[in-house]
């Protein structure tokens, strides 16, 4: 009898392993491994330098594998400046990165935001103009879709479903969460998650996992299906921000 028990052991002991092992493999591995787990997606920052980037000397550098824009009270910029992604431009995709932003004076301000789809409107300044997905040490404005330089300004609030008529009124025709409760999720001086996807017409952002706009941007003379990718130094008080984990899947139609 006693093979026979080892046997029925060892086949119950088989299929209690092939049942565990999904499990068990989906238990070790982390939620998100990078960009290397993620299919599809390919890294826009190096951790290294900025190879691939181009920005105002001295305003930008890379410190702990983050790319770092510092201003400061002795040379305070004149211009929104920006840091431009130089390897293609964007068109429908979903950007993925980590963001931290922070007053560098007691009672300062600070604010910053991605880029996308945009134009270079000064090589020499690096300034830049299009869609904003904004960020900001304030509690009103991190998550909202800005028109830097142009002329339609803030284009949604946070926590608005917008629809930009092809005549270039704004219409808000729903909700996709409180703006106050938006708020509370995001971290304060601490890093936090953006991500962006544009779609044809459609533009959404959420930060730490939460929608923050929904728009859909009919408006025929002002719409951008391509342009640049960039990042935000802003006038003001001294300020910084900093972006890791940089990664865009470009999406098909």
């Amino acid at each position: 009898m006693r093979p026979f028990v080892s046997l029925a052991l060892v086949i119950v002991v088989a299929a209690s392993w092939g049942n565990l092992r999904p499990l068990l493999a989906q238990a070790g591995s982390p939620p998100n491994a990078g960009p290397h787990a993620e299919p599809g997606f390919e890294s826009l920052f190096n951790g290294r330098d900025l190879t691939g980037w181009d920005g105002q000397p001295g305003l930008w550098s890379v410190e702990d594998g983050a790319i770092v824009g510092r201003t400061s009270a002795e040379a305070p910029i004149k211009v929104n400046t920006f840091l431009i992604w130089t390897n293609g431009t964007v068109g429908d995709f979903e950007l993925r990165c980590s963001y931290r932003v922070r007053p560098l004076s007691p009672g300062g301000s600070a604010n910053s935001g991605i880029q996308y789809r945009s134009r270079v409107l000064d090589a020499a300044q690096r300034v830049v103009g299009g869609y904003q997905a904004d960020i900001e040490a304030g509690t009103n404005y991190t998550g909202i879709l800005y028109e830097e330089r142009m002329t339609r300004g803030i284009m949604a609030l946070r926590g608005e479903k917008v629809v930009w008529t092809a005549d270039g009124q704004k219409k808000v025709t729903g909700s996709v969460g409180k703006a106050h409760e938006i708020q509370a999720g995001i971290r304060q001086g601490d890093w936090n998650e953006y991500v962006i996807i544009a779609r044809g017409n459609h533009l959404q952002h959420f930060v730490n996992g939460r929608q923050t706009v929904d728009v859909t941007d009919e408006c025929v003379a002002k719409a951008a299906r391509e342009g640049v990718l960039a990042v935000q130094l802003h006038v003001g008080p001294p300020m910084e921000v900093a972006f890791k984990n940089l990664r865009l899947r470009r999406l098909g139609p």
